[in-house]
């Protein structure tokens, strides 16, 4: 099947993020979120995106054109006829239920369904669409426009066409694929949870300072980012619902730190609010 256009439902970091990488890549490309005040700080995130890429000379002005025509809408209807839809709105299977039970009437019968969640159950999900068999995980990483990454999650029922169509998506985007089979967490999830879960438990106990922590991290283990700066970039609420759900499923290790429950209880949600670990605010 050949993918030549894309709708992304959910305009937050992530599904701008995608968006952007689907258009740059060719694809006819919707943005579909019911905030329109989503929708403005996406155009504008988009907008700076491009503007970088021109000015480090990452992208050409013919990329730059692709990535600008990006179409926005807050009607679910934008969706039909799309020949992939890729879900990027927060981590709740009755949510996510509920928008797929939306999109079944507008999406024909070879359209693919896939879903950016970061540990959810794929065979979960995709029993509540209308498509098992061409309903896929589609886990991008944040920022999208620079990490090569997507993990492909197959559910019990996905098909093979379904996994090769996405794969070549993928590449088309730029990226590089794993294929993992259904399991919580995936596998960057999972680790990444641990990793998160125990720098939280560290620095409850005084182990160092989360700058400290950090910075071992990066220069120590070679990571891009400490844990601290990832989990303020995702969103301590995400992280929270992700190790809740893996600590329900997979067992005690992925009980999450009291210092992470309490800071979320506190507001401190990470950049998206200006505050999380670090107070962004200034």
């Amino acid at each position: 099947m050949a993918v030549r256009s894309i709708a992304v439902i959910g305009a937050g970091v992530m599904g701008r993020g995608i968006a952007f990488v689907a258009a740059r890549a060719g694809f006819d490309t919707k943005v579909i979120e019911p905030s329109a005040k989503a929708i403005d700080s996406a155009r504008v995130e988009v907008d700076k995106i491009i503007a970088r890429g021109k000015e480090k000379g990452e992208l050409d002005d013919q990329g730059a054109k692709l990535a600008a025509g990006i179409a926005y809408s807050t009607a679910i209807d934008a969706a039909k006829g799309s020949d992939l839809v890729i879900e990027a709105v927060p981590e709740s299977v009755p949510l996510k239920s509920d928008l797929y039970a939306k999109l079944a009437s507008l999406l024909g019968p070879t359209a693919i369904l896939a879903t950016n969640t970061s540990g959810l159950s794929i065979t979960e999900l995709a029993a509540t669409s209308d498509r098992a068999p061409r309903f896929i995980g589609m886990h991008f990483f944040n920022p999208v426009h620079r990490m090569r990454l997507v993990e492909l999650i197959r559910g019990l029922e996905t098909s093979d066409e379904t996994l090769a169509t996405t794969e070549e998506v993928a590449r088309a985007m730029g990226k590089e694929t794993v294929v993992v089979r259904e399991s919580p967490g995936f596998v960057t999830s999972r680790i990444n949870a641990l990793i998160g879960n125990e720098a939280f438990a560290m620095l409850e106990a005084g182990v160092a300072s989360a700058r400290d922590i950090d910075k071992a991290l990066k220069l120590g283990l070679n990571h891009p980012m400490g844990p601290f700066e990832m989990v303020d970039l995702v969103g301590l609420d995400t992280r929270l619902s992700i190790l809740e759900y893996l600590h329900r499923t997979l067992g005690e290790k992925y009980r999450p730190s009291p210092l992470l429950v309490q800071y979320v209880k506190a507001g401190r949600l990470g950049r998206k609010v200006g505050r999380g670990v670090y107070d962004y605010a200034g």
